[in-house]
């Protein structure tokens, strides 16, 4: 059987080196990491992560509490923070909440009960929504919004948002549909109130009956366009406030007869990978998830050590991409 001091021997560092690589890999360089990571794997060494973990006091391990696990832009954040963790030596434990209380809480005592040592929390939470996370445990949230209270990363929705509708407006339409997610959604909150903005500037009217609730799925965007679709005077452009939503709406629109974009526009957020091959192709906004993932991971690390924070919130910019489903106001 393997042990610590084949390892050191066959990456040529120390023993001590290989220790701290799996104990503190934070106060490693990366090249003398990679060359401990490839020994391990070589001569085939398992650690006691146990006596490890006991010694000191720590689990190794984070939980994200995810929404929604089949949203495929949380899919990339996961993915970016796994790889950061991976090299932090620590574990990551995937809570898919499903959007309910009860299931965040059942993770959130994982954390208490010494079973993992902080949380990356990926539902939006505001002063003004509630949080089920207890002060004391470590905790950062990646998708913040305007009002959310701790450690935080997230984009500006309401610019983002703002800047979707006057590019929408550039192009000549006036009627702008917008399929929102659920209403006490702080994303959802933050993107209308750049819409209304947008409008405003433009000297557009704020109306009602030209938002159509959804929940972030894509079965949600295709019920949701039925309503724009029975309308005596139906939008020119759908703001919709992420890419499933919309690629459900193009779907229903089409099945109308309805073309994208010579008929009506839509667009979409998020940017996942489906939005580039939809047929036509979205215009979206773009958020760097893999970024926020990474991010997320190493403010966690701070906060779990009790080191200060530099920032306390960090807030990310996006990309517009103008792609196919967009064009101007149809002439009749």
């Amino acid at each position: 059987m393997s042990n610590i001091r084949d390892v050191a021997r066959l990456a040529g560092v120390s023993v001590a080196t290989v220790s701290r690589a799996l104990s503190n890999p934070e106060k490693v360089s990366p090249e003398s990491l990679e060359k401990v990571h490839t020994a391990i794997a070589e001569v085939g060494y398992r650690p006691n992560m146990l006596a490890r973990n006991f010694r000191s006091a720590r689990a190794y391990a984070v939980v994200v509490l995810v929404p929604d696990i089949a949203n495929p832009f949380y899919s990339l954040f996961i993915r970016a923070l796994e790889d950061r963790a991976h090299q932090k030596g620590y574990a990551v434990l995937l809570g898919d909440t499903r959007g309910t209380p009860e299931r965040e809480l059942e993770y959130i005592r994982r954390v208490e009960t010494r079973l993992a040592d902080g949380i990356v929390q990926l539902r939006p939470s505001s002063e003004k929504s509630q949080n089920n996370i207890p002060p004391d445990v470590p905790c950062v949230n990646a998708c913040g919004c305007e009002y959310t209270t701790g450690p935080a990363i997230r984009i500006d929705n309401r610019a983002a948002a703002r800047s979707m509708v006057e590019y929408l407006i550039s192009l000549g339409h006036r009627r702008i549909g917008v399929i929102s997610g659920l209403k006490d959604n702080p994303h959802a909150i933050d993107r209308l109130e750049g819409y209304k903005e947008a409008l405003a500037s433009a000297g557009i009217a704020f109306e009602k009956d030209l938002i159509a609730e959804g929940d972030f799925t894509m079965w949600s965007g295709l019920n949701a366009a039925f309503q724009f679709c029975n309308m005596k005077n139906r939008p020119t452009a759908i703001f919709s406030m992420n890419d499933e939503m919309a690629i459900g709406a193009m779907q229903t629109l089409k099945n109308q007869g309805i073309r994208i974009p010579e008929d009506m526009s839509v667009t979409g957020f998020d940017d996942i990978a489906y939005a580039k091959y939809s047929d036509p192709s979205l215009t979206t906004i773009s958020q760097p998830a893999e970024e926020m993932g990474k991010m997320a991971m190493d403010m966690l690390l701070k906060v779990i050590e009790g080191e200060p924070l530099s920032q306390r919130e960090c807030v990310l910019p996006t990309e517009f991409i103008i792609r196919k489903s967009t064009g101007p106001v149809p002439k009749h």
